[in-house]
């Protein structure tokens, strides 16, 4: 066999083995907050505002048929100062009063104690993806959401061995939780018009460097068609 049939049968074979199941399939949306979603935000990504649809079908879809809709939310505290507010996420601390805020800025992004759903910064998932009463949200304080959570005992407790995964951002907090839930023995599909981030060719090294070794690459109307 040619190296391009090796690859294209070892592609036939994630996909048959990480499709998805009724009983063993969960859907993860990660980050979609207003402190990334809405226009204004610091860190807003406005490619999160053209993939909210793609994940509302999914989040749907998946209601429908019974299985899990997980949520994910970044949040960052001045009583855990980690790196990914400074020097990575200026724009998490605390933005002084009256100071130049934004992009770059101390701003308040995500921060805890800020009034929930109140405000472009806010750590709250955004109102047209808003998790049912029953649905769990984790919190988390570093890209990677099995770090520090429950999200791992809560998959595990549902019978899960598979996530569908959308949300933002593509190379941070979806691409860590991606390589984490792989390692654990999660079989990953990700959907490439189901999360994005600032640049369109990072997103795209993402989607090759995952299928490559971490997860099954498919899109939300494929995903779809599946369940």
């Amino acid at each position: 066999m040619s190296v391009d049939e090796l690859i294209q049968a070892k592609l036939k074979r994630i996909d048959e083995s990480h499709r998805v199941q009724a009983g063993t399939t969960a859907l993860l949306v990660i980050d979609m907050q207003h402190g990334f979603v809405d226009e204004g935000a610091s860190l807003q990504i406005p490619r999160a505002r053209d993939i909210t649809p793609n994940i509302q079908a999914l989040v749907q879809a998946f209601r429908d048929a019974g299985m899990p809709v997980i949520f994910t939310e970044f949040v960052y505290a001045d009583t855990i100062p980690c790196l990914r507010g400074d020097p990575f996420g200026p724009e998490h601390l605390a933005a002084p009063d009256d100071a130049t805020t934004g992009f770059g800025y101390p701003s308040n992004n995500c921060k805890v104690g800020l009034e929930p759903g109140v405000g472009v910064e806010s750590a709250a998932t955004i109102d047209a993806l808003q998790p049912l009463d029953s649905e769990l949200v984790i919190q988390g304080h570093t890209y990677d959401k099995f770090y520090g959570t429950h999200l791992d005992l809560a998959l595990r407790s549902l019978g899960i061995d598979r996530f569908v995964i959308t949300g933002v951002t593509t190379d941070c907090c979806v691409n860590s939780t991606i390589v984490s839930g792989s390692t654990r023995n999660y079989r990953v599909t990700a959907v490439s018009d189901g999360m994005a981030t600032i640049h369109d060719h990072i997103h795209e090294a993402c989607l090759q460097i995952w299928e490559n070794k971490f997860a099954r690459i498919r899109t939300s109307a494929q995903v779809l068609r599946e369940i």
